[in-house]
This record gives structure tokens, C-alpha cells and sequence, in this order.
């Protein structure tokens, strides 16, 4: 059976190019021209990716995206925008997309990313996440459950921050550096974008230690990364 794909787009001369290229490529297609109408196909059926623009009529794409991920939608999504600004850019990966791409693009560009997405996403599905419980302290990641908590308490976290903190978690006591990160979480470069390592490592901080004044748990290194610490070593 054929993949899904929602493209959420209001010129229709894009529409129609996705449209085609993504069928071209082997994937069924469906389309939503306002957020509104995306947000309610997207809770009401099963898709397995969302190309997503951030310009929509009635609600922006970003807001799509925020209340998807705040229903526990899990989907990958692409992001498609006409801004090339590195503010939109970090806060649609911090609101839970996937990967973003910049208008004008190329169509076989977005087939790739999408190929490349739904690789990840199978991958990550058929290893149930390698593993089972992680503990570091107060701190525990249940790999096939998708979850982790911090001394009982559930942490609400995005797909993004759960593989950063997974993949965080499976180094413990190694140095990352955010190009390392980078690769391993996102799969790809992003030139000159180190800061959307920094933006997540920041709000891992707040959720997993709401109630410290420096960090506990994850250790910036000065010049090289970051570090996943068991904080009862300290103690």
C-alpha cells in the first residue's frame, strides 16, 4: 500500500507541482489549502508525512504544526516557506517539524527530503528505538514508548527534543559537539545553523531541571558540545 502524503499549500500552481512529482515518485496524495483544513484532516486520519508552508490562510503553518504536536501527532512533517530567515527556520524545528526547505525549491528536492524523512521514521520504527529502559539518575527514557520521565513525573517533549535526549542519553560521558548532533538527530547539515542545537538543549534544560539554576544533567563543554552527566556522581 502507497504512503500518504497531506501537502498544505494555498497556491495551487504548487499544489499541483507537489502533487504530481509526489504521486510521480510512488505516494498517494492528498491536499489542504488553509491550516484550518490541514489541522483537521491531520487529527482525523492517518497520514505518514505532512508537507507543510508556513503562509496559510486562517492559520499559519506554524500553528498547524504547534497544535499538532500538542495533540500528540506524531506525523513528519516538512516545512515549506518563502522566508529565508533563520528565526522561522529554529522555531518551526522547535515547534516539532522535521526538516524545512526554503521556496523556490525543487520539486525532486522535496521527494528526497520526504524519502529521506520516511527512512528515518522507518528506521526508527523497526528497531523499536534500540532499546529498552535508560536510567541516569532521577532520569529515565523508555525508548519504545517514546516517553521519559524525571522522578515519576511525565516530560511533555517534542519528537526532536525526545531523539536529541535519547541520543544525549546513549552517549552519557561523551563529548558531543553540535555538528556531531546535528547529523545524528537531524540526519543532515545545517550550514552555519548550530544554533538550533543550542535552542534545544535549552528547552531539554528546562524541562529536565525546572528547578536548578545550572545545568545538572546535560554539561556544556566550552569550544566543543555538550555532554549527557549522571548528576549523582556530583553529589
Amino acid at each position: 500500500m502507497a504512503q500518504n502524503i497531506l501537502i498544505v499549500d494555498d497556491e495551487e500552481s504548487i499544489v499541483t507541482l507537489l502533487k504530481y512529482n509526489i504521486e510521480q515518485s510512488g505516494f498517494e496524495t492528498e491536499v489542504a489549502y488553509t491550516g484550518a483544513d490541514a489541522l483537521e484532516k491531520a487529527n482525523e486520519q492517518f497520514f505518514d508525512l505532512i508537507v507543510l508552508d508556513v503562509m496559510l490562510p486562517e492559520m499559519d503553518g506554524m500553528e498547524v504544526c504547534k497544535q499538532l504536536r500538542q495533540k500528540q501527532v506524531q506525523t513528519p512533517i516538512l516545512m515549506l516557506t518563502a522566508k529565508d530567515d533563520e528565526f522561522d527556520k529554529v522555531l518551526g524545528l522547535e515547534l516539532g517539524a522535521d526538516d524545512y526547505l526554503t521556496k523556490p525549491f525543487s520539486p525532486r528536492e522535496v521527494v528526497a527530503r520526504i524519502k529521506a524523512i520516511l527512512r528515518r521514521s522507518t528506521i526508527r520504527e523497526s528497531n523499536d528505538l534500540e532499546g529498552d529502559l535508560i536510567q541516569i539518575a532521577d532520569l529515565k527514557v523508555f525508548p519504545e514508548q517514546y516517553e521519559a520521565t524525571v522522578k515519576g513525573d511525565s516530560l511533555v517533549l517534542t519528537p526532536k527534543e525526545f531523539e536529541l535526549l535519547l541520543y544525549l542519553t546513549k552517549n552519557k560521558g561523551r563529548v558531543l559537539s553540535r555538528d556531531q548532533l546535528l547529523s545524528a538527530v537531524w540526519n543532515y547539515d545545517f550550514v552555519g545553523d548550530t544554533r538550533i542545537v543550542d535552542v534545544h538543549i535549552s528547552h531539554l534544560r528546562e524541562k529536565i531541571e525546572p528547578d536548578t539554576k545550572k545545568p545538572v544533567y546535560i554539561k556544556t563543554i566550552r569550544g566543543l558540545g555538550y555532554k549527557m552527566e549522571d548528576p549523582s556522581k556530583d553529589a
